[in-house]
């Protein structure tokens, strides 16, 4: 009994700390956002006079009506088509175990090691070469590429788990292997589609390296991009730029707060189903 509690009390204890140290440079970014335009804030210390106005500032400053747009645009663009392919390649890595699914899903596991900023410059000249530099296909045809690999691991862990039952029995009743995917395996497949696709909505949101690099219209990028807008020749402005920050980042909390459940579901369904 003893030791239970000890073990609940340690288990709390390291809660608290992961909450503290999420939570701290928030509460670091809110109060820096908060001191006076063009000063210096000095770790986390709330002002006397906040002002709440730096959040409207930021929001003109960077123009985030045309960007919030932008970003809408690039994620409708990217995560449904990533979505898409990914669900079907690790339904048949996962599920119908194709000849060569091993291989294939080594070359993906390959992909996952590749950082954004090792490829960066041979992504320039390709997408340069494409004919489709400074436009938004430059940000949405390379991320789906390279969303590819965690993508294709993700839904195939989900569908390597599936019970091969559930096929045998459709294919006795005459189901062909797309009637196995449509009607059968991709119902059940929800909660892994969503938490998906929430992390490939975040991750597109908040791309910087790709949107700066490839596109020179500032319009044109993603919600990130805003980012530049606070820095000068010479200086930068710290607390319009943390301000410009929990803008950007609001979004993604919102759409992680309301589909938490779907995203822990997914989280949790290989481990019970052991």
């Amino acid at each position: 009994m003893i030791v239970a509690r000890r073990e609940v009390l340690t288990g709390r204890l390291v809660l608290l700390v992961i909450v503290a140290i999420t939570v701290l440079p928030f509460l670091s970014l809110l109060s820096a956002a908060l001191q006076p335009s063009n000063s210096d804030p000095l770790g986390i210390q709330w002002p006397s006079d906040p002002q709440w106005s730096n959040f409207v500032d930021a929001f003109n400053v960077a123009q985030m009506p045309a960007l919030l747009w932008s970003s809408i645009l690039i994620v409708v663009g990217v995560v449904p088509i990533a979505v898409v392919i990914s669900t079907m390649a690790g339904f048949a890595i996962g599920h119908l175990r194709i000849i060569g699914g091993r291989f294939i899903f080594l070359l993906f596991l390959l992909g996952l090691t590749l950082p954004f900023e090792g490829i960066i410059t041979p992504l320039y000249y390709l997408v340069r070469d494409l004919g489709i530099l400074n436009t938004k296909w430059a940000i949405i045809l390379p991320l789906i590429g390279l969303y590819m690999p965690f993508a294709v691991f993700w839904m195939r862990a989900h569908f390597i788990n599936m019970p091969t039952e559930l096929s045998e029995a459709a294919r006795v009743d005459g189901a062909s292997t797309l009637d196995l995917f449509w009607r059968i395996h991709l119902p059940l497949a929800r909660p892994a589609l969503s938490a998906l696709a929430i992390l490939l909505s975040v991750w597109t949101w908040n791309q910087f390296l790709l949107a700066l690099v490839l596109v020179d219209d500032p319009l044109q990028r993603t919600m990130a991009g805003a980012l530049g807008a606070y820095q000068g020749h010479y200086a930068t402005n710290i607390p319009l730029l943390c301000a410009g920050s929990l803008l950007i980042l609001t979004p993604t909390l919102i759409i992680f707060l309301v589909f938490q459940r779907q995203f822990i579901s997914a989280l949790l369904q290989g481990s019970l189903k052991g």
